[in-house]
């Protein structure tokens, strides 16, 4: 079997059984309650992704009847941002700013279970790496269902009172019978019943393999033999790969791991000492920090000191279709996002304020008793006023290795090697 037939086959065979059982979703609710909820019939899954797929697009299921789930998470770009601002507003009025930059949300098929204690399974199980998985930035979301769920009820997204409010709205929309034909006539009658319905299509379809995770991409081509990588890109990949050098691997594998295609991330949390935005207004008051697994969102790691300032470890593909960039939006464009790890340390006063006393205010948008918890592995951690370990030209090969990891690519002609490196047929060192 293929690595795509796998993760589709992953994908599909337990939505299917749940559905051939007569289950469904309960948002917030244990797995097996979850998929417990029976309805008067059991969608195919094609149907619950064009279902999905109405809901997805449909601005009515917002209170000001204006915001969609692509509103912020655009289909042409990648399920991303829309634009280059740093948050998006939304809300009752459409006047209501996020607090974080809109994560895409393809490649997330499978991303795992939130836990703290995280163990490789490459045969040494031995080291305990630490928090990963989830979903949202902050991992809070267990399942894509739940990561659905959150837009529809938050203040600064769509901004519903409560899943009946959101039930209500799909029962007056355009495509309400089609809901009806697809779970039975009565699906409407009980709102706890009808939100997992609702949840269960818009899950389906945000995991649909041709929109979600195509794995179409130019790298994708060079790792099936398909394409060859041009000079700078082939660079660009050594660079991102280097352990000495850019270190990206460490953080977003990009090898072939027991067939599988790689998703370019470890599913890890990692604090990078990010600038403050002032663009975010949430940071007018000097005394808001996003401390992303210990709050504000996320409640119940609230007293884990070494957890505060990490977010999760996005994945780099389509990255180049990105606008804005990191958890807080500070950056807006891919070449300054990779500066950003060149000159951190290297260059602070490029990126941080100074205080009245002329000193460089690193680290800001941290309280400093979180300053311990800052990544410091390479390409970090060199002496300020040192010379960047990554130059101009290297950032410029970085960015256009980045850029093959873009779904859509099509091969026009036989690859002629303009490199002479072959695919790796074995996963890439962590």
């Amino acid at each position: 079997m293929n690595p795509i037939a796998w993760i589709r086959w992953l994908l599909v065979v337990p939505v299917a059984l749940a559905i051939a059982a007569g289950v469904g979703l309960a948002a917030g609710a244990p797995a097996r309650a979850f998929y417990t909820t029976r309805y008067e019939k059991q969608p195919a899954v094609g149907t619950l992704a064009r279902l999905g797929r109405l809901l997805f697009m449909d601005p009515s299921l917002s209170a000001s009847g204006a915001t969609s789930c692509s509103s912020c998470h655009d289909p042409a770009r990648a399920f991303g941002p829309p634009d280059g601002a740093s948050v998006q507003r939304a809300g009752t009025g459409r006047e209501s700013p996020g607090v974080r930059a809109v994560p895409s949300l393809t490649y997330t098929q499978t991303v795992p279970a939130f836990t703290e204690h995280f163990f490789e399974d490459d045969g040494d199980d031995s080291e305990d790496q630490g928090p990963a998985g989830g979903r949202t930035w902050d991992g809070r979301a267990a399942t894509a269902h739940d990561q659905a769920r959150l837009p529809l009820l938050s203040p600064l997204e769509m901004a519903n009172a409560s899943d009946a409010d959101v039930v209500a709205r799909v029962a007056r929309a355009a495509y309400a019978a089609q809901f009806r034909a697809a779970f039975g006539e009565h699906f409407f009658e009980d709102p706890a019943i009808s939100i997992n319905g609702v949840l269960l299509a818009l899950e389906v379809f945000e995991q649909s393999p041709a929109e979600f995770y195509p794995y179409s991409s130019k790298y994708d081509a060079w790792l099936r033999g398909q394409a060859s990588l041009s000079v700078e890109e082939e660079r660009g990949r050594k660079l991102f790969t280097d352990p000495m050098r850019g270190n990206c691997e460490h953080c977003h594998p990009s090898g072939m791991r027991f067939g599988a295609l790689p998703q370019f991330t470890d599913y890890g949390y990692v604090a990078l000492g990010l600038p403050r935005n002032p663009a975010i207004p949430a940071n007018e008051d000097p005394g808001y920090f996003d401390l992303g697994l210990c709050g504000p969102f996320r409640k119940d790691l609230a007293a884990h000191a070494a957890y505060c300032g990490l977010f999760r470890t996005p994945s780099l593909r389509n990255v180049a279709l990105r606008r804005v960039f990191y958890h807080n939006g500070l950056v807006t464009s891919l070449r300054d996002a990779v500066r950003f790890y060149a000159e951190r340390d290297a260059r602070p006063d490029r990126w941080y304020p100074r205080a009245a006393d002329g000193s460089i205010q690193k680290f800001n948008d941290l309280p400093t008793s979180n300053h311990r918890n800052v990544e410091m592995d390479l390409p970090f951690g060199e002496a300020a006023g040192a010379a960047p370990s990554l130059s101009d030209a290297d950032i410029d090969d970085l960015v256009a290795f980045l850029g093959t990891l873009t779904d859509g690519f099509r091969t026009t002609e036989a690859p002629a090697p303009s490199t002479g490196h072959q695919a790796p047929a074995s996963p890439s060192p962590r």
